[in-house]
């Protein structure tokens, strides 16, 4: 397997990626691809891949949230025909490896959706196995029709969001107003 790290998308790995993220996040639920674009014209974000004999395998887009120090991963996913292998977890501890060592950051941050529903406490458990801590608070925001919760995982222990995740959401929506801004 080889992990790997861009900060920019003019490679022929983000064909690739973009479409395992197109293939995982169907077109209503995810950022439209010039958002996606901006991202990293801004330097806001960085691309992530999983590869195996030269195939992309996983994708992710992060985003340092400068503040918390913090890594928010915006979007993960897992190639659909390799999916229940172990590739996403492997995927997150390189994620985790990098911002730790390389980043220097405390900690890894995502939003889970919160509605009731198999898939999306399937998704919960998932990053529940990768050791991340779900919060109370339930986020919503006005212009998708979901609900989040935000879910942690701090690099040194003891760390527990103390107002049930609505701090982590104000970073969260800082990322995004800054990847929406023209």
């Amino acid at each position: 397997m080889a992990f790997r790290t861009f900060d920019d998308i003019n490679r022929p790995e983000w064909k690739a990626a973009l479409k395992i993220y197109h293939q995982a996040f169907p077109a209503p639920g995810r950022k439209p691809d010039r958002i996606l674009e901006g991202m990293f014209a801004k330097r806001l974000s960085f691309l992530h891949t999983e590869s195996e004999d030269g195939e992309v395998l996983a994708m992710a887009v992060t985003g340092r949230v400068p503040k918390a120090e913090l890594l928010l991963i915006d979007y993960l996913a897992v190639r659909e025909d390799v999916r229940g292998r172990g590739y996403g977890r492997r995927f997150v501890r390189d994620i985790e490896t990098w911002a730790r060592d390389r980043m220097k950051l405390a900690g890894l941050l995502i939003e889970a959706e919160a509605d009731p529903g198999e898939a999306n406490a399937e998704r919960i458990r998932f990053w529940e196995r990768c050791g991340f801590v779900l919060t109370d608070y339930v986020h919503e925001y006005i212009w998708v029709p979901e609900t989040y919760r935000a879910m942690y995982r701090m690099f040194e222990p003891g760390f527990r969001a103390q107002d049930g995740g609505r701090a982590l959401f104000r970073h969260i929506e800082e990322f995004h107003k800054k990847a929406f801004a023209r």
